[in-house]
């Protein structure tokens, strides 16, 4: 039997697949970038909500487990893009071994 979360049919979602590029700034850093390299559907199910402080200022946390069918060139630091949401990828692994499928757990950028 097929965990819910690897239903082919549950993939209702059009994500954009984006990946962060540096592009220099005339002081000597760099901004970010996102450029956009591919689209797929995906499954995305929100995990987990947390509040955090830093620098004296409450940041909300949301994470998600997004599940898509394996594509090549995915990794860490990738982010799906849903509308006007980013979903930071930082983790992805096969969950049954099989090839077929990731599951990467994301937090959304806020």
């Amino acid at each position: 039997m097929v965990p819910v979360f690897l239903d082919p049919g549950l993939l209702t979602k059009r994500a954009l697949i984006e990946r962060n590029e540096p592009l220099p700034d005339a002081m000597g850093g760099a901004r970010e970038r996102w450029l956009e390299v591919g689209e797929t559907s995906v499954r995305v199910e929100p995990l987990t909500g947390k509040v955090e402080e830093e620098l004296g200022q409450r940041i909300g946390v949301l994470t998600h487990r997004v599940t898509l069918r394996t594509r090549d060139g995915l990794s860490r630091g990738m982010a799906f893009r849903l509308g006007a949401r980013r979903l930071l990828i930082r983790s992805l692994h096969d969950p049954d071994e099989t090839g077929r499928w990731l599951v990467c757990r994301c937090e959304e950028e806020t």
